[in-house]
């Protein structure tokens, strides 16, 4: 009972507590900095107001808003206390809106979706370069590494979807301008589910790595991290096989960009975690030598230098050939004739190649490790982590295809959301308001419309007759879409366009603002010779990538920007076939500084990101919208009819908290599941109404719960009281039960012991026998005569009796009559009847013994202690068996004849006797010290009973006795002229007698 109690007890304090949480969980944020849902920010198309609540809330550290189901998140450039295991487990199962904006909630949110739909669904993460795109991302895994169901397998698992990120930004990760770690490559990775939640495989798809990054970077940034994490992590003896030192300095392809150290990077650790990571994703010794020999062969490559022929070839050094050549088992002769700049551009042609399809091979040995073999059906949570708008001074082919994916995303974002925002006004029933918005499907057709978009045109003018060069390409774009109001050359602009741009260069119109591009996007080729020679490679990795199916000289390939254009289409058709969620990564500053909000580069992100268009499609005729059960449980204290419990519908109950809340009819609608509220303002009104009623209730809540502590209290002690009062109930009824079976039992013995008093004694009479000596022996006690002559006032004694009785006589007449003194006075009258007296307590007291054994002799004596001597008055007995010291019914010590090891007196008349007795026990009693004015005779009858004349002992001067066993004292005798008896100063009985002292006998 107890134990249920107190379930009942943790139970309803775990609900309060969760209620008071529910309630301190404002759904419009006004107790915290800004808003937290830019839904309910009014107005909601004012771009400054958007800007002051995102600055306002990062100054104080939260780096997180919502825009409905949209998460916007602010880089704040230090480390903050948000990410641990405790948030984490705040986080799960809760509602989407209950906590502060989170990137935990909106993976938790995004994880029970699928899980109760059981559809797929991805996580668009985009934003500028240095906005913590990759750290979102990570956080997202590592929330589902700690929410999803653990066992040996899923563990497994778990750990090679995790430590695929190291190696993945090892090798595709470099330290740019804008960030240390900056994703060189746009990835897209998919988590399997199994139909418990558990991750059970994965999949990853990479795009466009930038490969002129291995053979040239900017001052200030570096080539990809794997390059020096081998150079300065690396092992003595695996650099000395690979013939690389350790000094990045040394090699070409590092120290371009004047930037081989960084503080914020730790090579020699990261190679570690590299390391570990590929043995658990199961990488062999033989994948992992031949990765890392590629590696060093890009190395010795970048430092390969050409001199001139006299035929006008390059040449090259033999020694740094066979090295690199060596790494990837080429045989070292293989070559074909170029100029040299052919040759430099051939190296780096090749550098890139060699680089760029070890990277595919790498994903691809991940995915191999990701691969779940089970074939049953499962739900799939996509990552995509993708370069976010680039504009720089001078941009290229690599950021052409940057912003174009980004335009296309973007295409893809807005046509999304308008489609799940119409398509659930339609479901609720509510009238769809369209809303006005920039479509750049335009800007998407002049980048990939057939026979007439960019792309074609760079495809068409690779694949004609003759030299193809960056004016030919320009010529032809400004012929075939030279009237497009996106597209703008030197040519075509006007005077003041003409400034801005040069002659080789042209501009597109993005939705995102004005780009201006090189006009050098034709993607030139590797020389098929080279693509011959790789072929030749020992290296099993090489031999993959470059497998003997390629294309050869008679067929060129599609160009990059094709194959990424396909491998966007692609990636499109993915996403499209599931449920979106967005997370929009926003960098403060350039700098990297923590506190620092630049205004200016906040608001160009926040246009090219389309925050405000998503808002404004949010906002589509309606701030707010709730499912009735959310909206009426949150508020259903403000209504007393649906307070505190609703019996009846959800939107029945709706309809009636609004009425009574006042709400007008333009103010809201409601649809066939959810309540759409039209203004913020409607609201922040609902709201404040219930921080006010929060406390009331609060104050109800708490009253209720301590009259139930106190009403538990009272439940608990009454349980009590009723337990103790049935326990001593049920024991005095034991009792009593006892009590009475007892009396039964004793009332039939006492008359069967009635009915046989006259019978031998045996086992039914021998109680009642002794009740009978009993009660004569206490009766006579009572009833002495007073004298010798009063023969006849003796007690009649019943027949068990007659024999004891005649020998109390003889006893009592003997103590009476002094044999030789002719009176008796008035002291010794009162000692004889104190002696029988005595004799009559043990015979009380032992009667079924001095049946037997009656007693012998009894005289009145003065014990000494044994500690300190003090005298106390003592009747001294002696039966057949032993002798006894009693005071009045009390028998003090017993000592067995056997006992006995002999009697002192001394030679004087002191009347003293000392009884010796063996004593081996501490605890048992010693020696008696002892003083008897009838000692001549108390000797004469101690001496008859033992049968033992010799057991008595002279002795002169000092007498010694055991006080107990190990400890021992003194009694000394000595004749002056008055006797006395005390302690002596050295601790001894002092015994002092004059020479004619009488002896009474």
């Amino acid at each position: 009972m107890t134990h249920m109690v107190l379930e009942v007890k943790e139970s309803l304090e775990e609900r309060c507590n969760q209620i008071l949480r529910n309630m301190e969980a404002s759904l419009t944020a006004r107790d915290r900095v800004g808003i937290q849902d830019f839904v309910l920010l009014d107005p909601h198309t004012s771009e400054s107001a958007f800007l002051d609540n995102l600055r306002k809330r990062f100054h104080e550290n939260l780096i997180y808003t919502y825009i409905g189901t949209l998460l916007v998140s602010v880089n704040p450039y230090k480390e903050l206390d948000i990410y641990s295991k405790k948030q984490m487990d705040t986080y799960m199962g809760v509602n989407f809106f209950e906590l502060p904006p989170h990137i935990y909630a909106l993976a938790d949110n995004v994880f029970r979706t699928m899980q109760s739909e059981f559809n797929n669904h991805f996580i668009l993460i985009s934003g500028e370069s240095g906005a913590g795109k990759t750290e979102a991302s990570k956080k997202i895994l590592q929330f589902y590494a700690v929410s999803c169901p653990s066992t040996k397998l899923l563990n497994n698992v778990r750990d090679r979807l995790l430590l695929s990120n190291p190696v993945l930004e090892a090798f595709g990760n470099a330290k740019t301008l804008k960030n240390d770690n900056s994703s060189r490559f746009g990835k897209y990775m998919d988590i399997q589910f199994d139909h418990q939640g558990g991750a059970v495989g994965g999949h990853i798809l990479s795009y466009l790595l930038e490969k002129s990054r291995v053979v040239h970077q900017n001052h200030g940034e570096r080539n990809f991290h794997i390059f020096y994490q081998l150079v300065e992590g690396g092992e003595e003896d695996l650099l000395r096989w690979l013939g690389l030192e350790r000094n990045c300095k040394n090699y070409r392809y590092l120290v371009q960009g004047d930037c081989a150290k960084v503080s914020s990077i730790n090579d020699k650790s990261d190679w570690k975690t590299v390391r570990k990571a590929l043995s658990v994703i199961e990488f062999s010794e033989s994948d992992t030598e031949h990765l890392f020999g590629i590696i060093a062969s890009v190395l010795h490559l970048g430092n390969i230098k050409f001199d001139v022929d006299a035929r006008g070839y390059a040449t090259l050094n033999n020694n740094q050939e066979i090295c690199w050549g060596f790494l990837i088992r080429l045989k070292p002769k293989q070559r074909s004739p170029f100029s040299v700049d052919h040759a430099v551009y051939a190296r780096d042609a090749l550098a890139k190649a060699i680089y760029g399809r070890t990277f595919n091979w790498l994903v691809n040995k991940i995915n191999e490790s990701l691969a779940n073999k089970d074939s049953s059906r499962k739900t799939v949570i996509g990552l995509l982590d993708i370069y976010g708008f680039e504009v720089f001074s001078v941009n290229s082919f690599e950021q052409f295809c940057i912003n174009y994916c980004n335009e296309k995303l973007q295409q893809l974002f807005i046509e999304l959301t308008l489609k799940s925002e119409q398509e659930e006004y339609e479901m609720e029933g509510i009238e769809w308001e369209p809303v006005p918005y920039f479509n750049n499907k335009i800007i998407c057709d002049l980048v990939e419309e057939k026979f007439r978009g960019i792309i074609s045109l760079l495809d068409e003018e690779c694949l004609r007759p003759g030299e193809a060069t960056d004016i030919t390409f320009l010529e032809k774009m400004e012929e075939k879409i030279g009237g497009h109001p996106h597209f703008v050359t030197h040519k075509l602009g006007d005077q003041k366009t003409r400034k801005t741009l040069d002659r080789g260069d042209f501009r597109l119109l993005h939705y995102a603002g004005e780009v201006t591009y090189c006009s050098d996007l034709l993607d030139y080729y590797s020389f098929p010779v080279i693509f011959k020679v790789m072929r030749q490679s020992k290296n099993a990795i090489i031999k993959h990538c470059f497998p003997s199916t390629e294309p050869d000289s008679k067929r060129r390939p599609e160009t990059v920007v094709t194959q990424f254009k396909s491998s966007l289409v692609g990636l499109t058709e993915i996403l499209m076939s599931k449920e979106p969620w967005y997370v929009r990564c926003i960098k403060p500053n350039e700098a990297k500084q923590p506190g620092h909000f630049n205004d200016v580069l906040v608001r160009h992100q926040v246009k090219y990101l389309g925050l405000m268009e998503h808002l404004r499609v949010r906002r589509a005729g309606f701030a707010y919208r709730r499912k009735y059960e959310i909206f009426l449980q949150r508020y259903k204290p403000l209504c007393p009819d649906t307070w505190p419990n609703w019996k009846g519908t959800a939107a029945e109950g709706v309809q009636l908290l609004i009425k009574h809340l006042g709400y007008k009819p333009d103010e809201y609608k409601m649809g066939r599941t959810k309540i759409f509220i039209r203004h913020p303002r409607t609201l922040f009104a609902t709201e404040d109404a219930f921080q006010v009623c929060k406390h009331k209730l609060a104050t109800r809540i708490q009253a209720k719960y301590k009259g139930f502590r106190v009403k538990e209290d009272y439940l608990k002690q009454r349980e009590a009281a009723t337990k103790i009062e049935n326990c001593w109930r049920g024991l005095m009824a034991r009792k009593e039960r006892e009590k009475r079976a007892w009396a039964v039992k004793v009332i039939k013995k006492f008359i069967k012991g009635f009915m046989t008093r006259n019978e031998p004694a045996c086992i039914d009479n021998s109680e009642y026998l002794a009740y009978v000596r009993q009660n004569y022996l206490t009766r006579l006690k009572e009833n002495l005569p007073k004298t010798v002559l009063q023969k006849d006032s003796w007690l009649t004694p019943p027949p068990i009796m007659q024999e004891v009785a005649q020998l109390l006589k003889k006893i009592y007449i003997r103590h009476m009559v002094r044999k030789y003194v002719r009176g008796i006075t008035p002291q010794r009258k009162a000692q004889v009847k104190s002696t029988f007296t005595c004799h009559l307590c043990l015979l009380f007291l032992f009667f079924s013994d001095l049946c037997v054994r009656p007693p012998q002799y009894s005289v009145p004596v003065v014990k000494y202690d044994r500690n300190g001597f003090r005298p106390r008055l003592r009747q001294l007995i002696f039966t057949q068996q032993a002798a006894y010291l009693v005071e009045e019914a009390k028998i003090k010590q017993r000592i067995d004849y056997s006992s006995l090891r002999g009697v002192s007196v001394s030679n004087l008349s002191d009347n003293f006797l000392i009884l010796h007795v063996t004593c081996d026990d501490i605890n048992k009693k010693g020696d008696l010290v002892l003083q008897c004015d009838y000692l001549f005779e108390a000797l004469t009858k101690l001496s008859i009973i033992v049968n033992n004349q010799n057991c008595i002992k002279v002795v002169q001067g000092s007498v010694r006795f055991d006080i107990q066993p190990g400890r021992e004292g003194f009694v000394d005798f000595k004749s002056g002229q008055e006797s006395m008896v005390y302690r002596a100063k050295n601790g001894h009985l002092m015994v002092v007698t004059t020479q004619c002292g009488e002896m009474l006998l």
